[in-house]
């Protein structure tokens, strides 16, 4: 584990301080798990983003199923007559 330094400014100092007591945990343990959510939720936006943007280019390309086709597989789910998924 490495020592980074950090300053935080009191508005944020103090209800951490509290928080902490409150949880019955260090404070260095919820800036760890704040860090560390913060991380997982920009990868995952990024991830959306390198996901999307194949997406948009599809779109662009008119390289989509038609909607119809999607609507009447997601209508069919769970009944007797089940579609397949719609393919290009």
């Amino acid at each position: 584990m490495t020592v980074t330094s950090i300053r935080l400014k009191a508005e944020i100092e103090e209800p951490l301080e509290a928080l902490a007591k409150k949880l019955d945990r260090s404070k260095n343990y919820l800036i760890n798990q704040a860090i560390k959510e913060f991380v997982i939720k920009e990868s995952m936006a990024d991830y959306r983003w390198q996901q999307t943007i194949p997406a948009l280019t599809a779109v662009k390309d008119n390289d989509v199923i038609d909607e119809s086709s999607v609507t009447s597989w997601l209508e069919s789910w769970g009944s007797d007559k089940e579609l397949k998924a719609p393919s290009k």
